[in-house]
C-alpha cells in the first residue's frame, strides 16, 4: 500500500500500550488474554503507520518497573513477546519496517537477547518504518546509562552529548506521544525525548486501539502549534529568518 502523507503530520509517534489488563478483567478474562489482543492491536497500528506514511513509531511494551506485577503475568508477558518476534519478524521485513529494541537487555535471558538480536539484523536494511519497541526499559534508566556513557568517555557531560548516547539516539525525539488506557501521566517514558512532544490521552483500552482512534490522535496534533519556545509571530516568519537553534528542533535524523 503507498502511503500518504498529509502536511503537519508526525514523523515519529510514541505510545504507551496501557490497558491490556483491564480490558480482559472486564471481559472475565485471563490478563494474559488482554496481553494477547495487544499484540494484535500493535499489528493494526504498524500497518496503520506504513499507510500514513509516519517515519518512527515507538511502543512501550515492558517498562523496568513492570517486573513488580505478580509473576505469572511477568513470564507470560515475557513468553508473549519471545513467541510474536519469532511469528512476526518477516512480515515486518516483507513491508519494509526496521525493528529496534530498546531497553537493558543485562535482565533478559540470552535466548531473549539473541532473538532480539537476530530480529535486529535481519531488518536492519529496511528503509520503511522504525519501529521501537521498549522493552525493559525506563525514562530515567536511559538518562542515566547515557551520562555513564558520556562520563566513561571523558567529553564533557553537555545536552548534546547526553542526546547522542540515549538509547534512541537514531531516531528524531517524539512529536506526538499517545497513552492509552485514560491515565493521565507518561509513567517514565521517554523523559527526555518527550520534551517538547504533543501529549494525546485517550480513554480507549490498548486492545481497542484502531485506525480511527490513531487518526483522531493524529487530527489533534495537526491543530496543535508547536513553537518550540518562540512566539506565534515567529512562527509567520520565512523558514529562513529562523535556525534549527532558535527553535529548539533536535537535527537527529531517522
Amino acid at each position: 500500500m503507498a502511503a500518504t502523507v498529509l502536511s503537519n503530520m508526525p514523523h515519529h509517534v510514541a505510545i504507551v500500550m496501557d490497558g491490556n489488563g483491564r480490558w480482559a478483567n472486564k471481559r472475565f478474562l485471563p490478563r494474559i488474554a488482554g496481553h494477547k489482543q495487544g499484540v494484535a492491536a500493535l499489528r493494526r497500528c504498524v500497518k496503520a503507520c506504513v499507510a500514513r506514511g509516519i517515519g518512527v513509531l515507538t511502543v512501550f511494551a515492558f517498562s523496568s518497573e513492570n517486573w513488580n506485577r505478580p509473576a505469572e503475568e511477568v513470564s507470560g508477558l515475557i513468553d508473549l513477546l519471545a513467541r510474536a518476534v519469532t511469528s512476526e519478524v518477516a512480515e515486518l521485513k516483507q513491508n519494509g519496517v526496521r525493528l529496534h529494541f530498546v531497553g537493558d537487555r543485562l535482565r533478559l535471558s540470552a535466548a531473549m537477547q539473541t532473538a532480539f538480536s537476530n530480529a535486529e539484523i535481519s531488518t536492519a536494511s529496511n528503509a520503511g518504518l522504525v519501529l521501537n519497541i521498549c522493552f525493559n526499559y525506563g525514562g530515567r534508566w536511559d538518562i542515566a546509562q547515557a551520562a555513564q556513557r558520556v562520563a566513561d568517555s571523558g567529553q564533557p557531560i553537555t545536552e548534546l552529548a547526553i542526546d547522542r548516547a540515549l538509547a534512541l539516539a537514531h531516531v528524531p525525539d517524539p512529536d506526538l506521544v499517545i497513552r492509552t488506557g485514560g491515565e493521565l501521566r507518561i509513567s517514565n517514558f521517554l523523559l527526555w525525548q518527550a520534551a517538547y512532544a504533543e501529549l494525546h490521552f485517550t480513554d480507549k483500552l490498548w486492545p481497542e486501539f484502531d485506525e480511527a482512534a490513531l487518526d483522531e490522535a493524529i487530527a489533534v496534533f495537526r491543530t496543535r502549534e508547536r513553537r518550540f519556545g518562540q512566539t506565534s509571530a515567529q512562527l509567520s516568519l520565512p523558514p529562513e529568518s529562523t535556525t534549527p537553534a532558535e527553535t529548539g528542533q533536535n537535527m537527529k535524523v531517522g
